[in-house]
């Protein structure tokens, strides 16, 4: 040790002596004011941890929320056009074949189901799926039960389809209102 050295740690300690009121070797001093400093760098680093930790959590949770914003930001939108797909849908299948047969409504016919093609690949763009839903076992979470139906199907399978379900991505958009079998008498 270099007498400047010594020099200081012989003046920190006494420094620390006299704040402390401890008259003890200086060797002492400087041993217990290296053990608080070692402490109060062991906390810090603790924090500092801590700290990264939760700033990386914040990251991640900040991440995953944006990624649901734009896979779901369309969702109210979509659930408003449904209807208007639902409409376009009832209004061609209420065409009598007669009508589709005249020359004069062809244009019109084929201008109406392009449109609904065009709104069908939209929505599969845009992650909107239909799903089917005849034939299947009622499931509450993804259909809605609106009448019991007398069928030779095993009770609780869905034997009518009055409106179409939708999911949008992995959630689901509307509910499918359906016919369920109603168990024989």
């Amino acid at each position: 040790m270099t007498d400047e050295t010594r020099n200081e740690n012989e003046t920190l300690a006494a420094d620390m002596a006299e704040s402390t009121g401890n008259t003890g070797s200086p060797e002492e001093a400087v041993a217990a004011r290296i053990a608080a400093l070692e402490d109060e760098l062991a906390t810090a680093k603790q924090e500092t941890l801590y700290a990264m930790a939760e700033t990386q959590n914040v990251r991640r949770r900040l991440e995953k929320e944006l990624a649901d914003t734009r896979a779901y930001a369309a969702t109210a939108f979509a659930r408003d056009i449904l209807s208007v797909a639902d409409n376009l849908s009832r209004a061609l299948d209420a065409i009598p074949a007669e009508l589709r047969d005249d020359e004069k409504m062809k244009g019109l016919i084929a201008g109406l189901e392009a449109t609904g093609k065009e709104l069908e690949s939209t929505f599969r763009k845009h992650g909107v799926e239909k799903f089917v839903s005849v034939g299947e076992a009622l499931d509450p979470n993804r259909h809605q039960a609106m009448v019991e139906i007398p069928s030779d199907a095993p009770a609780g399978t869905i034997v009518q389809e009055m409106q179409a379900g939708y999911t949008i991505k992995d959630r689901l958009l509307r509910p499918a209102l359906v016919g369920v079998a109603r168990a024989a008498d």
